[in-house]
């Protein structure tokens, strides 16, 4: 059964987020796999990151797919959670697949991503995007989320003072 709901704003992200890991049973030290583009998924990593940093996860970002690269994600006094040092040893309990991967231009493919999905059966999947970008580059068909927040941030207004 497939259920869909509305949400909005940062918390409309965030909130979804949180629930959706707490239902899978996650214990502390559980590890949730971050998979997304550096310097544009990064940010949003850490605010989903910071979301669940109460539920005491080991929380890892892997650039791209590139699991020999990947950061332990900490908390930082005064700034939130930061992508930190590696390599980490992976064995994910929840992984994240970051929209910005399904960008044009960005040199990973639906197949990619599923041979490293395939690399970890069993785990709860959940997909991050904007603006319905997984549909838009056709990975829906190729990817099967458990949970998928797709949100819009449309419009975007811009004030200056000349």
């Amino acid at each position: 059964m497939t259920q869909k709901e509305t949400f909005h704003g940062v918390p409309g992200i965030l909130r979804p987020f949180k629930e959706f890991i707490g239902k899978t049973g996650l214990k502390k030290g559980d590890q949730i796999v971050y998979y997304g583009v550096p310097g544009t998924c990064t940010p949003f990593v850490e605010l989903l990151a910071f979301a669940v940093r109460s539920l005491e996860p080991e929380q890892v970002f892997v650039p791209y797919v590139d699991e020999c690269r990947a950061k332990k994600i900490g908390h930082t006094d005064d700034v939130g959670m930061q992508a930190r040092a590696g390599p980490v040893s992976l064995k994910p309990k929840a992984i994240v697949i970051m929209g910005g991967l399904s960008m044009p231009d960005v040199p990973v493919k639906a197949e990619r991503v599923k041979a490293v999905l395939d690399k970890h059966p069993g785990t709860p999947v959940i997909g991050v995007c904007f603006m319905h970008m997984f549909e838009k580059a056709g990975w829906l068909s190729a990817i099967s989320f458990d949970c998928m927040i797709d949100a819009n941030i449309d419009p975007v207004e811009v004030t200056t003072k000349k």
